[in-house]
């Protein structure tokens, strides 16, 4: 008696609109924060809380300047979002591409075939730490959120 070896079947991925329910929801969350950022002005004092990090150090994070950015991205003010923060642009580009690409996946039914290289990720974490620098550099007040 000899022992038959089967493979297991490949997994099936959902395809279609039953497959953008996660899509959906991320989307929705999205959709829902640039909202309120854009209906809610962060300009005004009082309606978001300070950076912890330049409350603490006088000095400005990466992310400094995000919430104007993302308010003047939301009312089509694209040289107003990219002097409050350059990367907050970049990195918002780079989701909006991500999700295209992710969704578009996921409507199709294909299983993830790609997983971002480590120096991609040491790359993006070199361009952050330079900007974080950077924009506290004496004389480089255009990097500066103000």
């Amino acid at each position: 008696m000899t022992a038959t070896t089967q493979r297991p079947a490949p997994p099936v991925h959902p395809r279609g609109f039953g497959a953008l329910r996660a899509p959906g929801l991320v989307l929705a969350a999205a959709v829902a924060a640039t909202t309120l950022v854009a209906t809610v002005d962060p300009n005004q004092p009082g309606h978001y809380p300070t950076c912890p990090f330049l409350a603490v150090t006088g000095y400005y994070c990466p992310g400094c300047g995000s919430l104007r950015a993302l308010h003047d991205l939301a009312h089509g003010d694209f040289a107003g979002a990219v002097a409050r923060n350059p990367l907050m642009v970049l990195a918002a580009g780079g989701l909006v591409v991500a999700f295209v690409l992710w969704t578009r996946r996921l409507w199709r039914g294909l299983p993830r075939t790609w997983v971002a290289p480590p120096v991609l990720l040491y790359g993006l974490l070199t361009l952050v730490l330079a900007f974080w620098v950077l924009r506290n550099v004496p004389g480089w007040t255009w990097l500066s959120p103000a």
